[in-house]
């Protein structure tokens, strides 16, 4: 810190600097990251994000080789898959430049967020706070990337495949748009990293005292009833193993988030034993 003051001395005015501090310094990362996206996008474009379009991508090919291994005759596990985007707007091919470099920036600055997070309220923390925090932020971090796995290589190709080969008539062809496709991309693939903040999410609500284990424990069968309804939702294609595919990481989630989670009623009952203990 600029400021010569203890943390504890800190002015209103003080945390608001250094706030504008932190902001420009993420800011600063995301447009270095960005530049460096754009530059590099006519290779991720080709071999990245247009990767779920073609026949070879590694889930497809999970698919067939699961269909071959187990005999099984299927379209699920069968069928050969390739799509020809089209562009209808003159200007599109250079905005979506930008703004996928841009988003890309977003999720690979995560960790460098999580950081700045961490850099900014460590000071207000006790010591045995710290450590918590910092296993929550670095637990968050490394949860956010599955999700976006997750969602690249399982989710979004399911969606995709069902949702390009599904026709209402055979007189009308699928023609899918450049706009579109990256609309979809980047909102499944952002809403799985997202969904997999689940752990963390429920920790703070914890220490707020909003929620605790005995309530997620309560209603743990209504949570799987409402994640396969959002799994449904996600992916489209209806099957058992699509649904079951997206469903179970998130109902880990949800049994992760309980692990994770210190009863504090539990903790003050073991101090008053502690205490009693030792007046004993």
């Amino acid at each position: 810190m600029a400021n010569n003051k203890t943390p504890k001395e800190l002015t209103f005015w003080d945390h608001l600097d250094e706030l504008r501090v932190l902001l420009f310094r993420v800011f600063g990362a995301l447009l270095i990251l960005a530049v460096g996206y754009f530059i590099a996008m006519p290779y991720l474009f080709e071999y990245v994000i247009l990767a779920p379009t073609h026949n070879d991508f590694v889930f497809y090919r999970f698919l067939r080789w699961i269909g071959e291994s187990l005999h099984l005759s299927g379209d699920f596990f069968t069928q050969e898959f390739n799509v020809q985007l089209i562009n209808i707007n003159l200007a599109a091919p250079f905005f979506i430049h930008i703004s996928t470099a841009f988003w890309m920036a977003v999720v690979t600055a995560v960790p460098y967020l999580f950081f700045e997070i961490w850099r900014f309220i460590n000071p207000a923390l006790y010591d045995n706070e710290r450590k918590g925090v910092r296993k929550s932020l670095g637990l968050g971090t490394l949860f956010f990337f599955m999700g976006v796995c997750v969602g690249y290589f399982l989710v979004y190709p399911l969606t995709l495949r069902f949702l390009a080969s599904y026709q209402l008539s055979p007189d009308i062809a699928n023609q899918i748009s450049l706009n579109s496709y990256i609309d979809n991309f980047m909102m499944l693939v952002l809403c799985m990293g997202l969904a997999f903040e689940l752990p963390l999410l429920t920790w703070f609500l914890s220490l707020l005292g909003i929620i605790n284990k005995s309530f997620l424990r309560k209603y743990r069968r209504h949570a799987a009833v409402v994640i396969v309804f959002v799994a449904a939702i996600i992916t489209p294609t209806g099957d058992p193993f699509t649904l079951t595919a997206v469903s179970l990481p998130l109902y880990l989630l949800y049994e992760l988030s309980i692990l994770m989670i210190t009863d504090k009623i539990k903790e003050e009952d073991d101090e008053e034993s502690t205490e009693v203990i030792k007046e004993l």
